[in-house]
């Protein structure tokens, strides 16, 4: 599917990865539409902080995608929507599931029901590795099974089995991309990299994490919103669910050894209660078989291996330790 006569939705645009996958549309000359989260400040959250060619050339939508009446309304006219709203904090979703229930499932299912009623070309709706829990093969492929380890997990499994589910029941073009552990400029500090980015950037050379021994599958931004658009132009795609990995496995203790390394500093790591998921919720271990992507999309990582994640994690770190960036993270304190 050729994107360049067709317009976009992207809903969770004001998001990380949501505001970089519109601006690089932007930039590759698509028409887009931006979902932003409606509140009274009027914030397109980091879409406020784009290129004024960027915002020019955006059509903006402030809604709620809990609210099936205004996602039909912003869905009106577009041809491919890309649904990355979502609520996304593990920790959070301990003490409020009813929330991810709502946005992450009834936000889904107002996207593909609308999709259905309007005749959208496709839908691609957003995973997690999370989905999979504790791997019990590696490297993980789209067969592995699904263990909801979190509320948040379960409601993403249950977001993915709906937008699937319209696939089955009514064709809706629907395409799921399921990536791995996203990372870059942006990123919440709830996340383990920007929190450890950001401690020591403050000048703490004594920080506080959670477990050290879980292993992850980090992508850089770049190679996830790259991963979105092969997505999007791929009709195979449709009716699939499509691993966006990096084939490397790294444990928590060890990326934050590479990022004090590439920081320059010496590093000494402090447990804290607080970080640590309840035993069996914990994710152990989290690495990524890629091949269906490199097959079905021609997408293959461009920060692949230690050597693409230590690139990745050199622009990461670039754009944290600005003090214009680093202001608008509170370090100190921790981000649920």
């Amino acid at each position: 599917m050729n994107l360049k006569n067709k317009r976009i939705l992207v809903t969770g645009a004001d998001g990380f990865i949501g505001s970089h996958l519109t601006e690089t549309l932007v930039q590759q000359g698509n028409d887009v539409r931006a979902f932003v989260l409606y509140n009274s400040f009027n914030s397109w959250g980091w879409l406020d902080h784009s290129s004024k060619e960027i915002k020019e050339n955006l059509d903006v939508f402030a809604g709620d995608i809990r609210d099936p009446h205004g996602v039909k309304e912003a869905m009106k006219g577009c041809d491919i929507v890309l649904h990355l709203a979502a609520l996304i904090a593990i920790p959070y979703s301990y003490h409020s599931p009813d929330t991810y229930i709502d946005t992450n499932v009834k936000g889904t299912l107002n996207i593909v029901q609308a999709a259905r009623e309007l005749g959208v070309q496709k839908v691609v709706q957003t995973s997690t590795s999370e989905v999979y829990g504790t791997a019990r093969f590696v490297p993980i492929t789209e067969e592995h099974p699904l263990q909801g380890q979190s509320p948040y997990s379960a409601s993403k499994i249950g977001a993915d089995q709906i937008a699937l589910s319209f696939y089955h029941a009514f064709s809706t073009p629907v395409a799921v991309i399921r990536p791995f552990n996203t990372y870059g400029p942006r990123q919440s500090a709830r996340a383990v990299i920007p929190t450890i980015i950001t401690q020591i950037a403050n000048g703490k050379r004594k920080i506080k994490l959670g477990s050290l021994a879980p292993t992850r599958d980090f992508n850089y931004v770049k190679d996830t919103v790259r991963g979105f658009i092969a997505m999007a132009e791929s009709d195979n795609a449709i009716g699939q669910v499509t691993n966006i990995g990096s084939n490397y496995e790294i444990s928590i203790g060890d990326t934050a050894k590479l990022i004090a390394e590439v920081m320059g500093v010496d590093l000494e790591i402090e447990t804290d209660e607080q970080r640590l998921r309840p035993e069996k919720s914990e994710v152990e271990r989290l690495w990524a078989d890629n091949t269906k992507a490199k097959k079905l999309l021609s997408w293959k990582p461009m920060y692949a291996g230690k050597d693409g994640f230590r690139r990745g994690l050199e622009r990461t770190i670039e754009w944290f330790s600005s003090g214009e960036n680093l202001k608008k993270y509170k370090a100190g304190i921790y981000n649920v």
